[in-house]
């Protein structure tokens, strides 16, 4: 009841305020006790009276008792947007709309909550132009900055989202965020992609006996997947549950050798795997991640139309035929075919470069374990 008498007077003190009765809405809020509410409510009769210092001193007042009070929060943004400091306005504004995001806002702050959306563009585009001139007065053209200063200017300047590991089973902590790898890093590499032409000629002598990579299993409820049971994304399973298929394997072992070169781990049944995997045109594998980062996935590109890419993190790529393409699928990744004819590629998985060998060997006893124990995790 006495909160309610507060708003009440609070209520009332703002209506004489924008009366222009400024000393009877100074009275009024005089006899009420000290509170965030009171304090907002004083720094709106100073800002009729014009009295912008006065304001600021009751809006501060008005956030010591209460750090998250939102309209105190707009109150202040606005308040320092008016004395020419945007930076401080950009601080408050962006805590009032983080804690409009948090707790639905009454319907009265909406226009408010506007006006500080669109105030908080208007800086980011100042930001950003400032910042570009200034990177470009330095000198630091696309053209001639190292890659990774080129990164993190287009991630300060918002022309790239940042992306970061989220594997869905399981993170291996201390490993460079890296979307994609260079196959020279790869002593390996090399051998692998002198194998293209036999390795693309078994594929054709498999007479096209691709099944839908996303299939459903009897023993678990079916996944939640547009490409669940569809053709346009299709697999020939080389190596599958961790041991070569008893046909494909077979009949393709240019293949098998090839694949022989690459430190493909071995865990239970979950690795190796190798395939040859199609896209059919029009087919787009929605964003998502894959199960662990303590591996990398390897793709040999042997049929290639134009109009395919893959997406990793923030980083594009297309494939080229005979030439590896390596990436980390914990990062959020999709791809596409927008050709008129398939794409083909084969599709095997290495460990990390930069996990040592002890460590290699503990993560294999460790994830053998979690198989044990019935953990399903269902791969990309």
């Amino acid at each position: 009841m006495q909160q309610r008498n507060v708003l009440d007077n609070v209520g009332a003190a703002i209506g004489l305020a924008r009366a222009r009765d400024l000393d009877g809405a100074r009275a009024m809020l005089g006899r009420l006790g000290a509170s965030a509410d009171r304090a907002t409510a004083l720094a709106f009769v100073e800002r009729q009276a014009g009295n912008l210092a006065a304001e600021r001193a009751a809006l501060i007042e008005a956030l010591r008792h209460e750090p998250r009070h939102l309209s105190a929060l707009l109150a202040r943004g606005d308040c320092e947007r008016r004395a020419g400091e945007p930076r401080v306005a950009v601080r408050f504004l962006r805590t009032a709309l983080a804690v409009a995001a948090a707790t639905p806002p009454p319907p009265a702050l909406h226009p408010a909550l506007r006006e500080a959306q669109a105030f908080l563009a208007e800086q980011t585009q100042h930001f950003t132009d400032t910042m570009v001139a200034a990177v470009e007065a330095a000198g630091l053209t696309r053209a001639d900055t190292p890659p990774r200063v080129a990164e993190a200017i287009d991630l300060l300047l918002g022309r790239r989202q940042l992306y970061l590991e989220q594997p869905s089973m399981f993170y291996f902590p201390g490993l460079a965020q890296r979307a994609f790898f260079d196959r020279s890093e790869f002593a390996w590499a090399s051998q692998v992609e002198a194998a293209t032409d036999a390795i693309r000629d078994e594929l054709t002598a498999l007479q096209d006996v691709f099944t839908p990579y996303v299939r459903a299993d009897p023993r678990a409820p079916a996944p939640a997947n547009h490409l669940l049971e569809h053709p346009g994304w299709g697999a020939i399973h080389l190596i599958e549950q961790g041991r070569p298929h008893p046909v494909h394997a077979a009949r393709c072992p240019a293949t098998m050798a090839a694949l022989a070169f690459a430190p493909q781990p071995a865990i239970g049944t979950r690795s190796p795997m190798a395939l040859f995997s199609r896209l059919k045109p029009g087919t787009h594998i929605a964003p998502h991640h894959g199960v662990f980062n303590t591996r990398l996935i390897c793709h040999l590109p042997l049929v290639v139309p134009d109009g395919c890419g893959i997406r990793v993190g923030s980083h594009t790529r297309q494939w080229r035929e005979g030439e590896l393409l390596i990436l980390d699928d914990s990062f959020e990744h999709e791809a596409w075919n927008r050709g008129s004819s398939d794409r083909v590629v084969l599709l095997f998985e290495i460990w990390r470069p930069d996990i040592g060998e002890e460590e290699r060997a503990a993560i294999t006893v460790l994830l053998a374990a979690v198989e044990e124990q019935g953990f399903a995790a269902d791969d990309d």
